[in-house]
């Protein structure tokens, strides 16, 4: 101010508390554990890292398309649950608070996925501004999250169900002998090579989903059987899960120079060990999707965790001046 005034220059300051402090203020008054980081975007191009992580519609995706926003403060809990909150842009006062992608598969469709959470508008009293957080914000990203990570293993198993009856009609209308029990073997490795790139994402996605289901609780009680299955076909399947993960973490420390043809070969093993699995998961698709959506993804306020068992383990986010951390 001192300076200002000495080569005539008016500073006009805000009624709007600084986004430092308020996003630490509303972190603390959050339901478990939240820490809060102000992001610098001090480079236009910077703001384009936005981008990468932003899950949220409404609001907030048209101010990044409309306005320079120079800094963020990114609201993290132990949960794993990112929250962007912004000044809100045209106003004196007032915030946006949105939702980020947990991993790099949704973030690259995350502004075609029609389950994100809206964006909602946050008052400049702290207080206030969590409880809106808690009471509104927070449980429309938990069952946004919910239903992504349902379609995520829906979309799979259409997938690995399509690949299997092409496959099926290739074993009933060739010889079993000789140069045709050669190409249906290649043929079967081939579907299972797709197939666990398919059936992965039910190993990551669905553990959290199926905790959640209470067949007693909704018009199919019936399904419990169903489910019991299901969680078997997951346990089965943790060595192929964990061999997976195992090799992609010594992968990202040297150089990943594994062959092409190594990588498939790799694919095909899993997705033989876990075919068992896989049959159980399309048998028992339709009592699954009904439960899952039935099911509720988590009181306000306290997100949902993803079951430690069958999750890989992510790596810690990025540094301040790269935008908001994107998962692998």
């Amino acid at each position: 101010m001192h300076h200002a005034h000495e080569h005539g220059v008016t500073l006009a300051t805000s009624s709007r508390p600084y986004l430092g402090d308020i996003g630490t203020e509303i972190a603390a008054r959050l339901p478990g554990t939240w820490s809060a980081e102000l992001q610098i975007y001090s480079h236009p191009e910077w703001q384009q890292d936005l981008w990468t992580g932003l899950w949220s519609a409404g609001e907030i995706h048209q101010a990044l398309e409309d306005h320079l926003i120079p800094f963020a403060s990114v609201l993290t809990s132990d949960a794993g649950t990112e929250l962007m909150l912004i000044e809100r842009p045209g106003h004196h006062n007032g915030y946006l608070i949105g939702a980020l992608a947990d991993d790099t598969d949704h973030t690259q469709h995350a502004h075609d996925d029609p389950t994100r959470p809206r964006s909602i508008v946050l008052p400049d009293d702290p207080a206030l501004a969590a409880q809106a957080v808690v009471r509104t914000f927070l449980p429309a990203v938990q069952r946004a999250l919910h239903n992504r990570n349902l379609e995520t293993v829906l979309a799979a198993l259409t997938r690995i169900r399509r690949e299997h009856q092409a496959l099926q009609d290739i074993k009933g209308s060739g010889p079993a002998h000789g140069s045709g029990s050669r190409l249906i073997e290649g043929v079967e490795r081939d579907f299972a090579d797709h197939a666990w790139l398919s059936f992965r994402h039910v190993l990551e996605y669905a553990p959290p989903l199926l905790a959640r289901c209470r067949p007693s609780a909704t018009s199919w009680p019936e399904d419990s059987a169903a489910l019991t299955r299901l969680r078997g076909a997951l346990t089965s399947s943790q060595d192929a899960w964990t061999k997976w993960n195992d090799l992609r973490d010594e992968l990202q420390s040297i150089a990943q120079t594994l062959p092409a043809h190594e990588w498939s070969r790799v694919r095909t093993e899993l997705g033989i060990a876990v075919l068992p699995a896989m049959q159980t998961w399309l048998t028992d698709t339709q009592p699954f999707e009904r439960q899952a959506r039935a099911a509720e993804p988590g009181t306000p306020g306290t997100p949902s965790s993803p079951s430690p068992r069958l999750l890989a383990p992510r790596p810690a986010p990025g540094s301040p001046h790269q935008g908001p951390a994107t998962h692998h």
